[in-house]
């Protein structure tokens, strides 16, 4: 078979982004890393607008194919893994003959599933694609200054709140069908993708309500803490899983669990820990969010 390019590529930025993150840990600015990261999850998810879930969903789980399947045999059996007809979940093809449970699972439910469960999947995509990419605009523009910026900041915040609002339901919809689905980790994936969703949407609400009270200073904190939710639920999940999938592949749906629970919160931690060490620096993290004038 040909070998997944594509996967391939996403190999070499992964290592590319570790260079800039290590790059912007010695100079104290992490904007390069950032923007890497933007880009990156905009390149995997526009995938699902040009392949469809029966293309993109095969990509993303090759990703994880290769870990996962590292030492192991194809006699050997786990509880994490599973197979799939023909392979065709994987863009690895007859390479492994093994995926992750959930991964299989995932293919399954979506390439195979009803129109109204893909549509969620599709709407969560595109309005957390949005939101993430506004919440960086904002980031690098928070709300001072004229009043035509002021009402700029006013603008893409209640944008960037509507499209979070949308892409949060669109997930808490689909997060309902999980306790069923043993591979994810049934009812404990259920209430942990609920949570995830209550860590980032508790943070943007009370973002907004400080913008409202025209408490700028507490406006920021929270909005801080809402970009590290973000980030947490996306990349941190990820970034864990790829870690984590293969360590505890005899573990049915461990790994996973503990994306599920702990990304957002670890999200929120380390943006905390950010504007602690850079706002009593010499650099300051701008406010992001709806800021009132």
């Amino acid at each position: 078979m040909d070998l997944p390019w594509g996967v391939l590529i996403i190999y070499a930025a992964l290592a590319v982004w570790a260079g800039l993150l290590i790059d912007g840990w010695r100079r104290g600015a992490f904007r390069y890393f950032l923007g890497f990261g933007v880009l990156l999850l905009l390149a995997l998810n526009v995938r699902y607008f040009i392949e469809g879930t029966s293309g993109a969903i095969p990509f993303f789980i090759g990703i994880y194919d290769v870990l996962d399947n590292l030492g192991l045999s194809e006699s050997d059996t786990v509880a994490a893994m599973a197979s799939c007809p023909d392979n065709v979940c994987s863009v690895w093809g007859d390479r492994f003959a093994q995926h992750p449970a959930w991964g299989v699972a995932f293919y399954d439910r979506f390439v195979n599933g009803p129109g109204l469960r893909n549509g969620l999947l599709y709407g969560h995509i595109a309005f957390n694609s949005v939101t993430f990419v506004l919440m960086h605009w904002q980031l690098a523009r928070p709300g001072s200054g004229d009043d035509r910026r002021r009402g700029r900041h006013r603008l893409v915040g209640r944008i960037t709140f509507t499209t979070l609002t949308i892409g949060t339901l669109c997930a808490v919809i689909l997060a309902s069908e999980h306790g069923s689905i043993s591979e994810y980790g049934g009812n404990l994936a259920m209430t942990g993708f609920w949570f995830m969703s209550l860590c980032v949407y508790t943070c943007a609400v009370m973002g907004v309500v400080a913008a409202r009270r025209s408490d700028a200073a507490a406006h920021r904190i929270w909005m801080i803490r809402f970009v590290g939710s973000m980030w947490g639920s996306f990349w941190l999940f990820r970034v864990m899983l790829f870690v984590l999938d293969p360590l505890l592949r005899n573990y049915n749906a461990a790994a996973i669990l503990i994306c599920i629970w702990f990304s957002a919160p670890l999200g929120i931690a380390i943006a905390e820990w950010a504007r602690h060490r850079f706002s009593s620096g010499r650099r300051r993290v701008p406010a992001v969010g709806l800021q009132r004038a």
